[in-house]
């Protein structure tokens, strides 16, 4: 018997799949389509599934001895920032999900710890936590808004790309500027 009570669930909640209509006996099969909204918070610092965005998912719901096996895709669109250049990333993401959610009352209460399967509240699963980690997961810590990008000058700020290719710095150690002075007196 599970140790603490979950939130109660509501089936008209987007990501909360009903598998009234999923026979229990293994190997029974159900596919889902469906587009719902994203989350908030879907993602990392740099970028991330803005909210409110269509998720499109493309799952399949199988009853095993267990419980029901939700496996399939998400797809979405991402937006956020280059980690060189801080140029804008507007992209999607294509992720797999493949989760076991237990039925109550299962052998599974006794032989996993609370959070290594998912658990169903009757007849619903709350997709949310899976769907989350599978797209955070998924998403790069340090975006690129394309593989060679080489980022900002450190000096000025400016985009690389957009500098001429002779563009440089003079950096004169203070204590041989006089130095640099004499140089210039002879020519």
């Amino acid at each position: 018997m599970p140790k603490h009570s979950p939130r109660q669930l509501d089936p008209r909640a987007p990501l909360v799949l009903d598998t009234r209509d999923l026979p229990r006996r293994p190997g029974a099969l159900r596919e889902l389509r469906r587009v719902v909204t994203a989350p908030a918070d879907l993602g990392v610092e740099l970028i991330s599934v803005p909210e409110g965005a269509d998720l499109d998912l493309d799952l399949r719901l199988q009853s095993v001895s267990e419980g029901v096996l939700v496996s399939g895709t998400v797809a979405g669109p991402v937006k956020g920032e280059c980690g060189r250049c801080l140029r804008e990333i507007d992209d999607s993401v294509v992720v797999n999900v493949q989760e076991l959610y237990a039925y109550e009352d299962s052998t599974t209460d006794e032989t996993t710890d609370e959070d290594e399967v998912g658990r169903m509240q009757g007849d619903l699963i709350d997709l949310e936590p899976a769907l989350r980690d599978a797209v955070v997961l998924a998403l790069p810590t340090n975006p690129l808004c394309r593989e060679d990008c080489p980022g900002l000058c450190p000096e000025c700020g400016v985009h690389w790309d957009d500098l001429p290719a002779d563009h440089s710095h003079q950096q004169i150690d203070p204590r041989w500027a006089g130095l640099s002075q004499l140089n210039r007196t002879e020519e």
